[in-house]
């Protein structure tokens, strides 16, 4: 039986490589019977660096345990982020590169998580430990897993090791990783052609905090005007979803790339907890400026957790 090996819902692009590099890695193990699938469909970002490379796009599932018993996960523990019926089904590994949290299994498992840039940067180190082979084409979808999660190596989740990692990949990628990088970047940022619902969910994951359901999703973009001109729009979205979902609180934050800065839009109750998380006030036009804010995992999460604990 084949087993299934996946990122978090709404795939990001390390997601979605995170889970085919695995898989490479699995068979270079001599485990051939696995394939690397999605949860979701692909966003423009990660469709470029797969067009680019010239790689097959994996296929999408919204449930596993129909067709195996036994799945792999990568860049994401949490069971509210994974497949909707990971409870029916033995957890045979997880790489990641997030906090450990919500996550339990009746059988022993690999685990592997570090706290670097990307999950595809845990995996370079792993080809490395074992002496696997890493392709020109396999160099270019790590580092598309390591640009899109320290947006080339802005982001403050940017650790030395990430940079070692860049500099080793270009010497192995047939492609100007710059040049790609930059491209693949703005791939993902073509809002114009984006649902608002899309642009909502796009990124978006779930998380527990004191008791709270907390929804927090992320849209980058060159022009922040561009988010401004549709917020009427967003926040309505969001206030729909997060009534039908159970959201308590729903987090939209907007970053923009070129200028490491983030805005955020919020529905629900306690945004009290985010103003008290980054010690600012929502202004006039209900918009929370998050001035050098680029990551959610390292400068959001933490810090909202921490505010709902107080």
């Amino acid at each position: 039986m084949t087993t299934l090996i996946f990122g978090h819902q709404n795939p990001d692009t390390d997601a979605v490589i995170s889970a085919m590099t695995f898989a490479e890695y699995q068979r270079q193990l001599g485990n051939t019977d696995v394939e690397a699938v999605a949860l979701g469909e692909l966003n423009d970002e990660t469709k470029f660096a797969l067009d680019a490379l010239k790689l097959d796009t994996p296929r999408v599932v919204n449930t596993v345990a129909n067709e195996t018993d036994t799945v792999m996960l990568v860049d994401h523990n949490e069971f509210q982020q994974s497949v909707a019926d990971i409870k029916d089904v033995t957890i045979a590994a997880v790489v990641d590169h997030h906090r450990i949290a919500n996550f339990t299994t009746a059988a022993p498992l690999f685990y592997r998580a570090e706290p670097i840039g990307s999950t595809n940067s845990v995996l370079f180190n792993m080809f490395k430990e074992r002496g696997f082979e890493i392709t020109p084409t396999l160099a270019g979808m790590m580092a598309s897993g390591l640009i899109s999660d320290t947006l080339l190596l802005k982001s403050p989740t940017t650790t030395d090791r990430d940079r070692e990692i860049f500099a080793e990949l270009k010497q192995i990628a047939d492609i100007d990783l710059e040049a790609f990088g930059l491209n693949m970047l703005k791939a993902g940022t073509n809002l114009a052609a984006k649902t608002d619902k899309e642009l909502i969910d796009g990124d978006a994951k779930s998380f527990e905090m004191a008791g709270k359901s907390v929804r927090i999703g992320q849209v980058n973009t060159v022009d922040l005007d561009e988010i401004y001109a549709r917020q009427a729009e967003l926040t309505q979205a969001m206030t729909d979803e997060a009534k039908a979902d159970g959201y308590d609180l729903f987090l939209l934050v907007a970053t923009d790339i070129l200028n490491s800065n983030s805005v955020g839009f919020a529905v629900g109750s306690d945004q009290d907890k985010l103003e008290a998380a980054f010690n600012q006030k929502f202004d006039g036009n209900q918009r929370l400026n998050l001035p050098g804010v680029v990551s959610r995992k390292k400068q959001v999460v933490p810090q909202l957790t921490a505010a709902f604990e107080a």
